[in-house]
């Protein structure tokens, strides 16, 4: 007999959680998150969870309490005695700390790994890390879910003729790749050169795009500079048409402004990180049933390769 499953979610994640929880045919766990007045957080699980599967949604997301607040959960589930504690991180903060690249400088996708497992974590679930290898990080399972499973059958209902995929930086070129294939389109890629981060010094278009509607593709959307100078780069290349994909939209900074003031006809995101306001550019397409589908396939220790394109 399989343990009972029990759904619950950080203060961060709610409006996602409640979406997901639905499409899995449940409700959301009562748990308490305590602050005292000076920001000190602490949980109480409302209910019993002794011998149940608990999957803890919650995205690290600025502030950096959210990521205290997912770590306090993951501990006062395992103290409670829950039979495995499944992590879910829709967007995995700090993931652009993979590696140094210059001398003395953290690597805090690494340390986000190390505190989550010494939390007591059994399991991660996360969505399109901003670098594959970070997988490797862990020495527990992880589960690492595609967005292309919602964005391709958004981009095929589109219907564009001469479509062309683009990515805007080298590092996202397999990312495209894959996109490409599934959708039968031509590649390109945008060679970009920074000074420093979230400052593009200079770009370039590696590839054709004259008469063809472009498409970029990401996996996150931080201050918008990239993604809107790469917009200007294949229109100044004849391209008919530009808009974009992108799993986390961050946006912070002016990339609200940006987005508005671009040549981008559209942008579609993701939910798994909420839009700090709605303007007419942006579409939100939701990834709630395909979580709720990993969930089930969890539980019933089945594969969850179908999920994927």
């Amino acid at each position: 007999m399989l343990p009972q499953v029990k759904i619950y979610s950080g203060s961060a994640s709610r409006y996602l959680a409640e979406k997901i929880a639905d499409f899995f045919g449940s409700q959301l766990g009562k748990i308490d998150l305590i602050r005292f007045s000076d920001g000190e957080i602490q949980v109480y699980y409302q209910e019993s969870i002794r011998g149940s599967d608990l999957f803890i949604i919650q995205s690290t997301f600025s502030p950096s309490d959210n990521l205290m607040e997912l770590l306090l959960m993951i501990d006062a589930a395992k103290r409670a005695s829950a039979n495995q504690v499944v992590v879910v991180m829709p967007y995995y903060g700090y993931a652009r700390q993979d590696r140094k690249f210059t001398s003395r400088v953290s690597l805090g996708a690494k340390l986000v790994a190390n505190l989550l497992t010494a939390a007591g974590a059994d399991r991660i679930v996360t969505m399109d890390l901003h670098a594959g290898q970070i997988q490797g990080f862990f020495d527990i399972p992880l589960d690492h879910l595609d967005a292309s499973a919602v964005f391709i059958p958004y981009l095929k209902s589109l219907k564009l003729d001469n479509l062309c995929i683009a990515s805007p930086d080298m590092g996202g070129s397999d990312r495209a790749r894959t996109y490409a294939k599934s959708v039968d389109a031509s590649l390109v890629v945008i060679d970009k050169h920074r000074d420093r981060p979230n400052e593009v010094a200079s770009m370039q278009v590696i590839g054709e795009v004259e008469g063809k509607n472009v498409v970029l593709v990401d996996d996150l959307i931080d201050t918008a500079g990239t993604l809107c100078k790469a917009a200007e780069a294949v229109i100044e290349k004849g391209a008919l048409s530009v808009r974009a994909i992108s799993t986390h939209p961050i946006l912070s900074g002016p990339a609200y402004e940006r987005i508005e003031a671009s040549l981008l006809d559209e942008v579609a995101v993701t939910d798994t990180i909420p839009l700090r306001r709605e303007i007419p550019k942006i579409k939100v397409i939701s990834i709630a049933s395909l979580f709720a589908k990993a969930f089930r396939k969890i539980h019933h220790h089945e594969s969850i390769s179908s999920l994927f394109i």
